[in-house]
């Protein structure tokens, strides 16, 4: 029986999407089909694959990768053929920095690298590790001391020392500076240098000396019959002594700072000054009378305003009953001070000196009241 046209027609259009089908599925095929380079740490692996992205190929392929490992492009990247997908693994590194621990991961694997990586290249620092070390897989541990530039003032100079050491006691030991025992240093010895540190050193001594200082006499008196009263007479003469202490003496770059007594030793004795005083009564003086020619005044009120009535009153150059100056007292007669003459002396020099002077001008604030 013949086909109709329209079963023809059906059939080949059947035959033609087959067709068609199964050419664009091999065109497909071949366009998936890449080789790319897949390098982990460097080493570098040929990979064939029909992934369509980054993601799809290292899943196909089982390789991980995790929150610290880096990876280039991107897993979401569009897979093309003959590209190479770079994969660096995260390791651990533990830094002491200065004796200040912290953690950095990281993708380098050097030392040199990783220290680059996390940011303390540190030139001239003393590390635990070799620069060109491998950091492995599993991390490292790396102590780094940086270096610090410290001043030292120490006998009298000032010294810029450039250390990596971890205390301030082995940076001078390795400059050559001493610490002895009786020395003080601004910082503790075993505390870590820092940068800009001024470090003071003072040396500290001590000895005993010495010091003679002498023992004053003491004054003594007694009483002696055969002087008259009012009178003395050094019946022995008065010698100093000596003592001699000694101190324990500290010294801090060469200025004393303390001054401890150790001993004090009398190595003369004083020789005590011994005074006769006179007890003998004094025969009594033949009182002298002195002429005046002023009697009718009133020279008591004179003297109570001048000087109280005092005969020994001194008031800077005035002295006694009336304040006589030296060389008033000198042009009437007078011989000594004022003060040390007797009361009827003072009144008849005031007399004189009232008959020689105008009243006013030797007494010019108490004058009037010789006439009241």
């Amino acid at each position: 029986m013949r086909k109709s046209l329209t079963g023809k027609i059906v059939t080949g259009v059947i035959y033609g999407v087959v067709t068609a089908a199964v050419v664009a599925g091999t065109t497909a095929y071949v366009t998936l089909d890449k080789t790319v380079r897949v390098s982990i740490d460097g080493k570098v692996v040929a990979v064939h694959s029909y992934a369509r992205s980054v993601g799809q190929l290292l899943k196909r392929d089982g390789i991980t990768v995790g929150g610290h490992d880096s990876l280039s492009p991107a897993a979401s990247s569009a897979l093309h053929d003959g590209e190479t997908i770079t994969i660096k693994r995260g390791r651990l590194l533990n830094l002491i920095v200065d004796g200040n621990p912290r953690q950095v991961w990281v993708t380098a694997t050097s030392v040199d690298e990783a220290l680059a990586q996390a940011g303390t290249r540190a030139p001239g620092a003393v590390l635990s590790v070799d620069r060109s070390a491998r950091v492995p897989l599993g991390g490292l541990t790396v102590d780094i001391d940086l270096p610090h530039v410290i001043t030292v003032h120490v006998d009298g100079t000032s010294r810029v020392l450039v250390t990596t050491k971890g205390t301030l006691r082995e940076a001078l030991d390795e400059a050559g500076i001493v610490i002895n025992p009786g020395d003080t240093v601004s910082s503790p010895l075993d505390q870590r240098p820092a940068d800009g540190e001024g470090v003071v050193i003072v040396r500290v001594t001590s000895g005993q000396v010495q010091e003679s200082a002498p023992i004053p006499f003491t004054a003594q008196t007694k009483p002696d019959a055969s002087l008259y009263v009012g009178t003395k007479k050094v019946a022995q003469a008065g010698k100093n002594g000596t003592r001699v202490r000694t101190y324990q003496v500290v010294y801090a770059d060469g200025k004393q700072t303390s001054k401890t007594l150790v001993s004090d030793v009398v190595t003369v004795q004083p020789v005590p000054q011994i005074t006769a005083v006179g007890t003998k009564p004094k025969p009594k003086p033949v009182p002298k009378v002195y002429p005046t020619k002023a009697d009718g005044l009133n020279w008591a009120a004179l003297a109570r305003c001048e000087s109280g009535g005092r005969t020994n009153a001194v008031h800077g150059a005035f002295y006694g009953m009336y304040q006589f100056r030296l060389s008033t007292w000198h042009a009437v007669g007078g011989v000594g001070l004022p003060s040390d003459a007797s009361a009827s002396e003072q009144t008849y020099r005031a007399q004189l000196l009232y008959q020689r002077s105008n009243w006013q001008t030797q007494w010019p604030t108490c004058g009037h009241l010789l006439f009241t």
